[in-house]
This record gives C-alpha cells, structure tokens and sequence, in this order.
C-alpha cells in the first residue's frame, strides 16, 4: 500500500497517462481541460450573447467527467493517500526565492508570500495575480488549448500547431522564472 501513499515515479504515471491517450484516441476523442470552460459557459448560455459558445455542449459531458474525476481523484489523494511529505523542491530554488524575499513553501504548492491570507491583502501581488491570470487565459485561448491539451493530447496525437505551442510555454517558462520574476520580486 505503501506505493499508493507517495510520489508515483514517471514511468507509471507516464504510462498510464499513455494508455487513457491510446483509448481517446481509439474512441475518436481530443483530451483538453481548459475546452470544460467553453463547455460550462456553453451550458449556462453563453450561447446567446457570442456565437464562440455556440455549439453541441452535450458531445462534451465526457470532458467534464475528466474534470470533475481530476478534482475527485485530487480531493481523494490529498485527504486519504497523502504521506504528508509535502511538495519538495530543491534547496537552490529556495535560495533563489529566498532571494527575492519569499519563503520557502514549507511542503505546499505555492508559498504564503504569494497566496497566503497577509500576501492577498497586497495590491502588488493581487496585480501579479489577476495579470498572471488574464495572460494564461488569454494565452489558452490564443493557443488554441492549454498546457495538458497540447502537451499530452496534441503531441500524442503528432500535430504541429502543439508541437510549437509546448515550445513556446517552455520559452514563456523560462522567461518567466529566469527574466520576469525577480524583475517583480
């Protein structure tokens, strides 16, 4: 049991991230998360006021299963298979946050310098947020889908469209973390 409770290596979750691929595209279907907001937008009329939402939502419910199976499976992970070990990140990330004056995460996601109760109370950090938001949803729907649709679903499937936008969220990646954030921070 004991492999349930921690970090599964890359060559099983690659795996069966591999074979739910093989059976999508067996079945005739694109994976994608970010295409569950048209959906839901769609569902909830959207429909009326931009012909974008305009569409057979219900050929979707599929997708939204995914949806709603990643944040059960993550509900589940969390609260009944998690060792407690937290997220860990290496000791020159820490230092180089340290360096721009945020705090170690301590196991969690995200540190509390970006995310905590006293940091959303920052009208710097709430800009950084709310830009960082806009931009990745203007860049999804720019990009014609998210990281996990291209990544996992375009590239499996051998397309070129994702091919090029994996590279440039890798580029946008590294601009971010090397040029971008200490410039914030």
């Amino acid at each position: 049991m004991y492999s349930f409770y921690g970090t599964w290596p890359w060559y099983v979750s690659g795996f069966l991230i591999g074979a739910v691929m093989l059976l999508l595209i067996y079945f005739g279907k694109t994976f994608g998360m970010s295409s569950n907001l048209r959906t839901m937008c769609s569902m909830l009329g959207a429909g009326r006021i931009s012909g974008f939402f305009r569409f057979d939502w219900k050929a979707q419910l599929w997708n939204l299963a995914v949806v709603i199976g990643a944040m059960i499976g993550g509900y589940i992970a969390v609260n009944f298979m998690n060792d407690s070990s937290g997220v860990n990140i290496g000791p020159e990330t820490v230092t180089e946050l340290r360096q721009m004056g945020i705090d170690a995460p301590h196991g969690k996601l995200l540190p509390d310098a970006l995310v905590g109760p006293e940091a959303l109370r920052s009208p710097k950090i709430l800009a950084v947020l709310l830009a960082g938001g806009l931009l990745v949803g203007f860049g999804t729907r720019y990009a014609g889908g998210c990281t996990s649709g291209h990544a996992i679903t375009g590239l499996s499937n051998l397309q070129l469209p994702s091919l090029i936008a994996v590279i440039g969220f890798f580029i946008g990646g590294l601009l971010m973390s090397w040029l971008l954030l200490p410039l914030i921070f």
